[in-house]
């Protein structure tokens, strides 16, 4: 099927960040995209701004009548109109996202990366290091890479960069010719069920792989044992990895490290190991490189995505160059105001372990700083069955804010609220606080290091807080 010749493509739910890409894709390459989605948001605004049309209302009617192709995302309510009539009507080809990403990587040289969480970074990071290097890519990405202020990178056609969503299972449609898992964590138990049933998933999408293709893991990731009749790589911090990080220091707010490997060419095991700062600094040499991201995973992240660069024979003093220019991406360990009297931070993490890391990341930064942590949980079914993870990770904080739960494709839960997570929280100050009422709340704190952590709504308030904190309106105030 060739998806280059569609004309007109109709997006129910375009204003998801993997939705997005998708149609930032079909306009590059000159069809007309419309699309609905339920709530006006920065991003469909954009897309309107680059020339789509994105309408609010879940009515038939406005269905593009010249639409050839409907994409849609799993996330959609069951009784949404549009897509029932398009459905049972029959008349256009109707396919899911990640149907339509197993038709684009067909018989293209495939990169995917998976994982329970550092996957939006790794495909950035990695897509970033293939385009800045000239090895070229064609990116879908989980999130605004500041470089290219999109989640869609056009470039080379034959080579593609794509997220991984274990969501709904959409990973198993990709057969990539490279596989990167950065971890395997309890998640999504709506869909799986069972750790069990996770773990069996991301083994049977590793199972993808093309004929002589390449698995590059995180050293620790559970289901190593079980990978069979592939080739593994790994990469991680502790000896043994194929691609470690060593000498991990923090200088200046910034964190420092080298990448050893023995499976270099033997171009590169002439060169001497690349020092990697994670700061804002400028490039010394062409081996050493900085990057805009702070929190020790993010050295693990980079060292995934330099260990890909490798495989694909980019130079170490290419790769270390872009990791040198990369600006990071929108709500991964964002700085939002980064000031002597306040840092704020915004991180899109949702599960606990991302919000360990990100909490960890900003302690190891700026010790001895008092740290408050803004939380807005995201599902039901997620608080549900991480509750007790989400308090153990929140109590790294010196002071935790929780926000009510954003529903996203839920319905609420009976007795499921975010009281679940605040009642488990032990030994950290805390508090339960209405959106309408946050930054009322922070004004009256003497905040140090601020941190809004989340995968809802929350980054609506981001705009509000650094507003009212900027040095300026202090003055004022």
């Amino acid at each position: 099927m060739n998806l280059g010749t569609v004309h007109s493509v109709f997006f129910i739910g375009i204003g998801g960040i993997g939705m997005s890409s998708l149609a930032r894709y079909f306009r590059h390459i000159g069809a007309k995209v419309a699309g609905y989605d339920r709530t006006e948001t920065a991003l469909t605004k954009q897309l309107v701004a680059e020339g789509m049309a994105v309408h609010y209302e879940d009515i038939i009617a406005l269905i593009p009548a010249d639409a050839e192709l409907v994409i849609y995302t799993p996330a959609i309510p069951k009784d949404h109109k549009q897509f029932n009539y398009l459905k049972n009507e029959g008349k256009l080809l109707v396919l899911k996202r990640s149907e339509v990403l197993e038709i684009l990587t067909k018989d293209k040289f495939t990169i995917a990366i998976g994982g329970s969480h550092g996957k939006t970074t790794v495909t950035s990071m990695t897509a970033h290091v293939l385009t800045h290097s000239g090895y070229g890519c064609t990116a879908f990405l989980g999130g605004i890479a500041t470089n290219y202020h999109s989640n869609f990178i056009a470039g080379n056609p034959d080579v593609i960069v794509v997220e991984a969503d274990e969501f709904d299972r959409s990973f198993l449609r990709l057969h990539p010719n490279i596989t990167v898992i950065t971890a395997v964590d309890t998640d999504h138990l709506d869909i799986y069920g069972s750790r069990e049933a996770i773990e069996d998933t991301f083994v049977e999408f590793v199972s993808k792989l093309q004929p002589n293709g390449k698995v590059i893991a995180h050293q620790d990731v559970t289901i190593l044992p079980r990978i069979k009749d592939k080739e593994v790589l790994t990469y991680g911090i502790i000896d043994g990895a194929d691609y470690q990080a060593t000498n991990i220091q923090v200088a200046g707010g910034k964190f420092q490290f080298e990448v050893e490997s023995e499976l270099e060419s033997e171009r590169e095991k002439n060169q001497p190991a690349t020092n990697v700062i994670l700061s804002g600094a400028e490039v010394r040499n062409s081996q050493l490189a900085t990057l805009a991201m702070g929190g020790r995973h993010n050295v693990l992240n980079a060292t995934a995505a330099m260990a890909v660069g490798l495989q694909l024979g980019i130079s170490m003093d290419k790769i270390a160059t872009a990791i040198t220019s990369f600006k990071g991406i929108q709500r991964r360990f964002e700085y939002v105001i980064n000031t002597p009297e306040l840092v704020y931070i915004d991180d899109y993490a949702h599960h606990p372990e991302e919000i360990r890391a990100c909490i960890s990341g900003v302690r190891e930064l700026f010790p001895g700083k008092r740290i408050t942590a803004v939380f807005q949980p995201h599902l039901f079914s997620r608080t549900n069955d991480l509750y007790p993870g989400f308090a153990e990770s929140l109590q790294l904080a010196d002071e935790v804010i929780l926000l009510n739960i954003y529903p996203a494709r839920e319905l609420p839960m009976l007795g499921v609220t975010s009281e679940l997570i605040l009642n488990a929280i032990e030994g950290t100050s805390k508090e339960l606080v209405a959106d309408a009422n946050l930054i009322k709340v922070l004004a009256s704190r003497p905040l140090e290091v601020l941190l809004t952590i989340g995968a809802g709504d929350i980054d609506k308030q981001v705009a509000k807080i650094k507003d009212y904190f900027t040095p300026e309106n202090q003055a004022k105030a």
